[in-house]
């Protein structure tokens, strides 16, 4: 860190340093101060309009788009998550639990939900109190399914994609909190991939019918 502070301290001398001799040059050829000091003044003027415009405004703009590209990369690996076991366990599950009629109605997501919609799913799905018996669940096979999946969560844990994501990177260690990064997930489907979103709403697990086929 002192290093690369350093660096710029002697980056700045020096461009400093070459600014003093191009002016000096100038002097030296037309002799004219006033001509110098002019211009000096008028650089020094649009100087703060030039920050605003590089550093403040531009700079956002490249940030905006590359965080933009980074949660597309982020949500491909939510796919790959939902694509491998997040679908399963949520169809494996939802069947066990005593308020699966309730969840159902609330996250049976369709064509025409809004942003609005997802947001009130999302906050039952935070509020969520999964009413279930383990005793009817076969943990010994969906301990095994688990391991099995071992690697490939291990896999997703290495992108460095999920840097930016704390709450699935959360998910993957602990496979909770499965329903509201569904959601998510579902509506960036809706938004960007309308063909695999139309996939979704025919076979998510909170319906009471599901099929991949289009009727």
């Amino acid at each position: 860190m002192r290093k690369r502070f350093s660096f710029i301290i002697y980056l700045a001398v020096a461009f400093v340093a070459l600014s003093a001799i191009a002016y000096f040059i100038h002097y030296i050829i037309f002799r004219d101060i006033h001509h110098i000091f002019i211009y000096m003044v008028g650089d020094l003027a649009f100087l703060p309009l030039e920050v605003l415009l590089v550093v403040v405004i531009i700079e956002r703009l490249l940030a905006r788009r590359e965080m933009q590209a980074k949660l597309e990369k982020l949500n491909m690996v939510v796919g790959a998550f939902f694509s491998e076991l997040g679908n399963h366990l949520l169809q494996d599950l939802i069947k066990h639990f005593d308020n699966r009629l309730e969840i159902s109605r609330h996250l049976n997501v369709t064509e025409n939900w809004t942003k609005k919609d997802f947001q009130k799913a999302v906050d039952f799905a935070h509020h969520l109190k999964v009413e279930v018996d383990c005793r009817n669940i076969d943990l010994g096979r969906l301990k095994a399914f688990l391991e099995q999946k071992q690697e490939f969560l291990l896999t997703l844990l290495e992108n460095p994609s999920l840097l930016e994501h704390d709450r699935f990177t959360d998910l993957l260690w602990a496979v909770t909190h499965l329903a509201s990064e569904w959601l998510d997930y579902v509506q960036h489907l809706k938004s960007k991939y309308p063909f695999l979103f139309s996939l979704v709403l025919r076979t998510h697990p909170f319906q009471e019918q599901q099929s991949p086929l289009i009727t």
